[in-house]
């Protein structure tokens, strides 16, 4: 019996911290798109960067020793 006493107010305040978890998320935004990020992994990146600088000084320094 005397476990009860201890074990009522950790439920409380775990399900408080839950509570406060949750609200946070549904304010913070997270549950805005739920299925896009499941597309998002099935879409393909064939977009290649456009190329760096240095590479740009490279070639041309190759075409001046041509």
């Amino acid at each position: 019996m005397e476990s009860i006493y201890l074990l009522i107010p950790i439920s409380v305040i775990l399900v408080f911290g839950i509570a406060l978890a949750f609200w946070w998320s549904v304010r913070s935004g997270q549950f805005d798109d739920l299925e896009g990020p499941g597309f998002r992994v099935l879409m393909d990146d064939d977009e290649r960067p456009p190329p760096a600088q240095n590479a740009t000084q490279s070639d041309d320094n190759n075409r001046e020793k041509i």
